[in-house]
């Protein structure tokens, strides 16, 4: 199989070394499993809490689909994370991504108008920022989560250095 085709999470593994996949960062799980939590746990608290104090311990009960929604969504933030990955190529940058719906973005070079990016508090916090690229079609901007801050700047440097010498006379 060839290396777009495979990708991350492919029979090769997420983001193998092999392919030139390279995965985005660990933190993008911890943050987004802690926002998770953060919505979930205090709806959870309540849900177990409340009942038994307002004389209806039964109602206790309505606290366990939180839970299981919790667990599922702490597992498919995995799954998700492990989906996403880049590939810089000759001509062009891949982006894929998606677990039941995969999607693989193909920005060519000298098509990319505005490479920027970007850090939330809560990124900084962990040490993320996110790379957008902007192109002449809205359709085709990309965005990638979750790289190391310099990362991302190596990237747009180089985005921004390769799409200047291959402008496509926009």
């Amino acid at each position: 199989m060839d290396e777009v085709a495979r990708g991350p999470g492919g029979d090769g593994g997420p983001g193998s070394a092999d392919e030139g996949w390279r995965p985005i960062e660990a933190g993008v799980l911890t943050l987004r499993r802690l926002l998770l939590a953060c919505w979930l746990g205090p709806l959870a608290l309540a849900g177990a809490v409340l009942p038994p104090v307002l004389g209806a311990p039964l109602w206790a009960l309505l606290a366990l689909p939180v839970l299981a929604g919790g667990g599922w969504g702490w597992w498919a933030l995995e799954r998700n994370w492990l989906s996403w990955g880049y590939l810089e190529r000759d001509d062009d940058l891949l982006i894929n991504r998606g677990v039941l719906w995969r999607q693989l973005t193909v920005v060519p070079y000298g098509r990319m108008q505005l490479v920027e990016v970007t850090s939330g508090p809560l990124e900084r916090r962990f040490g993320l920022a996110r790379l957008q690229l902007h192109t002449a079609a809205a359709a085709t901007d990309a965005t990638i989560p979750g790289l190391a801050p310099a990362e991302a700047e190596r990237l747009r440097d180089r985005l921004t250095e390769l799409g200047e010498a291959r402008s496509a006379g926009l």
